[in-house]
């Protein structure tokens, strides 16, 4: 099957109207599907085979007072029967080069420090190959809202 990778504009919306299991966390609210296409500053790139989605990485570009925008990737899944090709890579250069047309000088993407779990090693490997360089010492504080 060949699959096809791109950024969708917000009036693409539809296109994530048949995705593959495994790909999000969870089936597309469309409350949360309006909410996400009606800022500009999230993105989204999929991979589709035929009209399916069977990939996507999510990210969004924010402002400082003091700095240049930069793009945070705030989440990469690949259907199980898609992994292991380079797809999740081609999704990420894919949301990387679009953060460039709104003027981002970096992006960055968290993910644990512990290798024993296979998903985390797969992706530490993922941003690996896509360029991404793991910056030692870092840890992320989670503030549940709920």
């Amino acid at each position: 099957m060949t699959l096809s990778v791109r950024v969708l504009e917000p009036h693409e919306a539809g296109v994530l109207s048949s995705v593959a299991d495994g790909v999000f966390d969870g089936p597309i609210r469309a409350d949360s599907l309006t909410d996400f296409f009606t800022d500009s500053r999230h993105h989204i790139a999929v991979a589709l085979g035929g009209d399916v989605v069977v990939g996507m990485a999510t990210g969004f570009h924010y402002a400082q007072p003091d700095k240049l925008p930069e793009l945070f990737i705030n989440e990469v899944g690949v259907a199980d029967a898609c992994q292991g090709q380079g797809l999740g890579k081609r999704l990420v250069q894919a949301l990387l080069a679009h953060a460039r047309e709104p003027g981002c000088v970096a992006a960055w993407v968290l993910t644990e420090e512990d290798m024993t779990e296979e998903d985390n090693a797969a992706a530490r490997r993922l941003y690996a190959s896509a360029g991404g360089r793991e910056v030692p010492g870092v840890v992320m504080s989670l503030f549940e809202l709920e």
